[in-house]
Order: C-alpha cells, then sequence, then structure tokens
C-alpha cells in the first residue's frame, strides 16, 4: 500500500519537481513527487506531497529527510492526512480543510427571507398537515398526551 509524505517549508518561488525528487530518491525508492502550484502565478505553494511504496520506506524517509535543507528551508515532512471529500472546501497549507460557510441566496438578494406561507397557519389542524413518515408514530404518541393532559384541565 501506497503511502503519501507532506512535504512543507518549501521555498514560495518556482520549484522544479525533479531536484525535489532527487532529494528523496537519496532516502529510498520514490513513486511519484507532487508540487503543489498557484494556478495563477505558477509558482510553488509551499509545499508538496510524495508517494512511497510502504509505511516502513515513509518512517525512514522522515527520520531522514525531516529538517533537511532545500533551496535555503529546512524541509517538514509528515504523513499525508487524508483528503475530506467536502463541497466547496479547499486545503490550505497544512492540509486542513477550511471550514468557511457561503453565503445563502437570500442573503445575496438583500437579505431578505421568503416566508413559505402568509396567510392562516393551517398546521394546527390535523387533517391538512402530513407528518414526515419517520415521525407520524411518535407524532400521534404526542398528540394523544397533550389530548389526555388538557381533557384532565
Amino acid at each position: 500500500m501506497t503511502v503519501r509524505l507532506y512535504v512543507g517549508n518549501l521555498p514560495k518561488e518556482s520549484v522544479d519537481r525533479d531536484s525535489l525528487q532527487a532529494v528523496f530518491t537519496d532516502a529510498g525508492e520514490v513513486v511519484s513527487t507532487k508540487v503543489i502550484k498557484d494556478r495563477k502565478t505558477g509558482k510553488c505553494r509551499g509545499f508538496a506531497f510524495v508517494t512511497v511504496p510502504s509505511d516502513e520506506v515513509a518512517d525512514a524517509m522522515i527520520e531522514k529527510c525531516n529538517g533537511q535543507s532545500f533551496m535555503d528551508s529546512p524541509l517538514k515532512i509528515e504523513k499525508a492526512m487524508p483528503r475530506e471529500k467536502s463541497k466547496g472546501a479547499e486545503e490550505d497549507s497544512s492540509g486542513s480543510a477550511s471550514t468557511a460557510t457561503t453565503p445563502s441566496k437570500s442573503s445575496k438578494k438583500g437579505g431578505k427571507k421568503r416566508s413559505r406561507s402568509q396567510g392562516n397557519n393551517s398546521h394546527s389542524s390535523g387533517d391538512s398537515f402530513q407528518p414526515d413518515p419517520r415521525w407520524a408514530g411518535e407524532l400521534a404518541k404526542l398528540r394523544e398526551m397533550l389530548a389526555a393532559t388538557q381533557a384532565t384541565k
């Protein structure tokens, strides 16, 4: 099973993938190296990922290469965390997903919320409202309990 290593503290200039891979080939067998670059500028974002064939090779590579100087910067190497598959979240340089929320449609249109019903509340009459079938049994029990407490008053 392959293991991904996070390589951080890379310089924020153009980093050649082959020169970075050369650092790791001295330490052992490397399957692939991927330098993460900014889409607009093409410069390195400060981190990369290296894939190695096994957990033992990963541990040996971390022990040997962590803190090693690369382009005047000491490398920070650790096992990469699995990527979270959440919509709209991007990974930051520490590898964790950001938790920024996107504004709702109502806030983009002046902050006015639409109400579903402008008339009288028809939910109190038992016949017009159909409860969620998953909770219909519990709701029926609650109605019976409410009716029993109101009848005793």
